[in-house]
């Protein structure tokens, strides 16, 4: 058997700088905290690290600046196997970079200046395309311009190559761009910036994702933290269900899910198999401090969903 062909991740690269306090500060307010570091993320670059990690051959499609940052970020990416090539360095713009408070409780508080992410241009897309056509999946999401996430997914729907769309940060998007996704994967208040539709339970996700499948996505996957992710496609609704575990910082626990979503899927797991074995990366993710940092191996995810099975 061949192996499974390579899985393209277009988005957004950062420095994260992480502060940890007793809870996150109110506007105005001063809280003296605890430990400062510094960690790979951005969400394009969290999911191509959490697919690499979890045994996907990854190409990675992106812009950072010609800085420290930038020179880190691709180290970083190359150490994980991550393929660069079509990473982009931008002699005008500053790599992103976040801010981030995390609490005790494992909750965060994120500013993003996106930087050179915001200058990733359609220009750019079609040089990478080979990339795009030639994948076996294509996965986005939209900390970079979405006329550049729409050509993306114009240019990989044309090539048979289906689409995964983690819309965050939320922003409406337009059912053109809808169209063409296969999987489309918001958290609670993702779903109800884009449906308007309150998702606080069983009931609410169903009429979200029914929405959203009317809107023209063939399967949507609303992610619920530790209850698991709730389910919707043309074989009917169910929740799959997740895995609680003591929470340390849940920065990138979606871009870990999605990044181990698209390996299961690109391996041929049936859809709630795949599904299952994201929520086991993602929960593992949670245990740990940073967001690249964060992302278990595939050794590891096998050994936590064997310890419950």
């Amino acid at each position: 058997m061949s192996a499974p062909r390579h899985i393209t991740v277009m988005g957004s690269s950062n420095t994260d700088m992480i502060i940890r306090v007793p809870r996150i500060p109110a506007p105005g307010e001063t809280i003296l905290g605890g430990e400062f570091l510094t960690a790979a993320g951005g969400k394009g670059a969290n999911q191509a690290v959490g697919a690499a990690r979890a045994g996907g051959r990854v190409k990675f499609i992106a812009r950072v600046g010609s800085d420290m940052f930038g020179e880190r970020a691709v180290a970083a990416l190359k150490h994980d196997g991550v393929d660069v090539r079509n990473v982009l360095r931008d002699k005008r713009a500053a790599s992103g970079a976040a801010l981030i408070f995390v609490s005790d409780t494992g909750e965060n508080s994120i500013a993003v200046a996106g930087g050179a992410n915001t200058k990733l241009s359609t220009a750019d897309v079609k040089r990478a395309a080979a990339a795009i056509t030639g994948a076996a999946t294509l996965v986005m999401q939209l900390e970079t311009p979405l006329a550049s996430v729409h050509m993306a997914a114009r240019l990989a729907v044309k090539a048979g190559v289906p689409v995964i769309l983690n819309p965050a940060p939320a922003q409406p998007l337009p059912d053109a761009l809808l169209k063409l996704i296969a999987i489309l994967t918001p958290n609670e208040s993702e779903a109800q910036l884009l449906t308007g539709t309150r998702v606080d339970g069983p009931a609410g996700a169903a009429k979200a994702c029914a929405i959203l499948r009317a809107r023209g996505v063939r399967t949507v996957i609303l992610t619920m933290g530790s209850r698991g992710a709730f389910v919707s496609d043309s074989a009917g609704s169910r929740l799959v269900p997740g895995f609680k575990v003591k929470a340390v910082d849940t920065t990138a626990a979606g871009d870990i899910f999605n990044g181990a979503l698209s390996v299961a899927l690109t391996e041929g797991a049936m859809l709630d198999d795949g599904i299952l074995f994201a929520n086991a990366a993602a929960a593992i993710s949670v245990t740990r401090l940073g967001a690249q940092p964060s992302a278990p191996h595939r050794a590891e995810i096998e050994r936590f969903l064997r310890g419950r099975a």
